[in-house]
């Protein structure tokens, strides 16, 4: 009687803690270190350039900024970073097919956030906007670029990623390697808020 009810209700399954952090984890955190200091170059370039053009910035040439479209697809990529993390969650469980999915419906939604840099792109191009039109223009299609070859690294680390968790079998390696992308993913993610701020909200000098 006992064992029949063991097997109708299973213990839940307990998430995988290390006892002590990985090393790729480790290795991850230090890259991502380095990122922090690139993308605050960035951040210092940007603000620099808007200090020597205080009381004219933006320098839009004409150009319009679409707030409404850039909003809808932040709040996408945004939304993205809880996804995967609810894939890290479940991977740390042992449920792999649940983990396979929430990489991929995160995979999707940075997919869309990418289709819609270049769509920007194309359709400030086709405008005459470009990146030696303003200095506003030239940080925006740098900013933009750099963040937009960032998430698309990200989406091709998620399909290594969903690759190696392949069959019904995993392995221990598999749980932080997951981990180790979601801390990218994130860090993707974070890096745009401020970008965004930047060029969609910084409007005065």
């Amino acid at each position: 009687m006992t064992q029949a009810l063991s097997v109708e209700n299973p213990a839940p399954a307990k998430r995988h803690v290390p006892d002590r952090p990985p090393l790729l984890a480790v290795g991850v955190m230090i890259w991502l270190g380095s990122e922090l200091m690139f993308f605050s170059g960035l951040f210092a370039a940007f603000f620099t350039v808007r200090a020597q053009h205080s009381g004219s910035w933006p320098l839009l040439a004409g150009g319009k900024l679409d707030y409404v479209q850039a909003g809808i697809f932040s709040v996408i990529l945004i939304a993205s970073s809880p996804t995967f993390q609810f894939g890290v969650f479940a991977i740390e469980r042992g449920d792999r097919r649940k983990a396979r999915v929430w990489i991929w419906i995160s995979w999707v939604m940075g997919l869309a956030f990418v289709g819609n840099t270049l769509y920007e792109w194309h359709d400030f191009l086709h405008h005459g906007l470009a990146p030696h039109t303003s200095s506003y223009w030239s940080l925006f299609f740098i900013m933009t670029g750099i963040h937009g070859l960032h998430v698309f690294l990200g989406l091709v680390a998620m399909l290594f990623l969903l690759g190696r968790m392949k069959g019904a079998a995993g392995d221990p390696g598999e749980v932080n390697v997951y981990q180790a992308v979601g801390y990218y993913w994130h860090f993707v993610d974070f890096m745009w808020l401020g970008i965004a701020g930047c060029l969609f909200l910084l409007k005065a000098g």
